[in-house]
């Protein structure tokens, strides 16, 4: 049934400008027009996209919508921080992190952080 189409996850944000930059500038991501206003396509590492929307009563997802696997998380953390990002701390939880923003409690080193309509992004560990 699904053989012939692409498949593609989308998320809405606050301010699809603010949105562009961050993809775009901040993580470095091709962003395009989408064809229509206030949304726009972003192009993931690996050749796949995603749709971010605008909605006027956006409210940030409260789990993580994209994951960006990378061979050195400290790095990435470290690199990320440098161009403005701020890295989640969940203290006193099972998910606590380190100074940097890194979990290291088992399974995958993983860091989150928000984008500017407050959805949750990570980077961690390749497997």
């Amino acid at each position: 049934m699904f053989e012939h189409t692409s498949a593609f996850a989308g998320f809405s944000v606050d301010h699809i400008d603010a949105a562009t930059r961050f993809y775009r500038d901040t993580l470095g991501l091709e962003v395009s027009e989408a064809g229509e206003p206030g949304v726009v396509l972003i192009g993931l590492p690996g050749g796949a996209r995603v749709v971010a929307y605008a909605k006027s009563d956006h409210v940030p997802a409260t789990y993580t919508v994209l994951n960006f696997p990378v061979p050195d998380v400290e790095a990435t953390v470290a690199e990320l921080t440098r161009r403005g990002v701020v890295f989640e701390r969940y203290p006193g939880t099972p998910m606590e992190t380190d100074a940097d923003g890194i979990f290291r409690g088992g399974g995958p080193v993983i860091a989150w952080f928000p984008d500017p309509a407050g959805n949750v992004l990570s980077v961690l560990e390749e497997v």
